[in-house]
């Protein structure tokens, strides 16, 4: 009677190249010591090479859904801006501003400019434009991103100090700075 072993190749399961490795393993399984375990160092160096792989996919993983949620935000910001943008045609009256290290102007109304000094409304930039939005708006854009908020007042009452000594005089209105 034959082998199993001759029985699979004549059945065409197994061709002799697999079957002479299968062949050399056992050998190499019988000569080893009985306490010993084989490790078998392919198997270890294949492991290891998934785990890393895994671990690799995972952190490009995080990274990509760390950016589409920074394009989501940026984009919230854009439609708040877009949405609320308060219109400033017909501006005269130049109202200056910092952007980084560079000061910007931006025409407005007399009544843009004096909300903008009272914190009614704020100046936020849009790309490499600029729009006026009310300060509550301007509010949840800074709670997405900070810089994206250029001009923003504290909405102060004017309170007057009493040890002012200049309490006495006014400020005209009309004056410019």
């Amino acid at each position: 009677m034959a082998s199993l072993q001759e029985q699979l190749l004549k059945a065409g399961v197994v061709d002799e190249k697999k079957a002479k490795q299968l062949k050399k393993e056992k050998r190499k399984a019988a000569k080893q010591p009985k306490g010993h375990v084989q490790v078998d160092e392919s198997k270890a160096a294949a492991a290891k090479a998934r785990a890393e792989k895994a671990e690799r996919d995972r952190e490009l993983n995080r990274q990509r859904q760390a950016e589409a949620e920074k394009k989501a935000i940026q984009a919230q910001i854009n439609q708040l801006i877009t949405t609320n943008a308060i219109n400033r045609q017909n501006g005269e009256q130049a109202y200056q501003f910092v952007d980084g290290k560079k000061i910007k102007k931006l025409y407005v109304t007399n009544e843009l400019q004096a909300q903008l000094t009272r914190g009614q409304i704020a100046i936020v930039k849009l790309g490499e434009a600029y729009e006026l939005v009310p300060s509550a708006v301007a509010e949840k854009i800074r709670q997405r991103d900070e810089a994206r908020v250029l001009v923003l007042h504290d909405k102060t009452t004017e309170a007057v100090d009493e040890d002012d000594p200049y309490a006495d005089y006014q400020i005209p209105d009309d004056l410019m700075w």
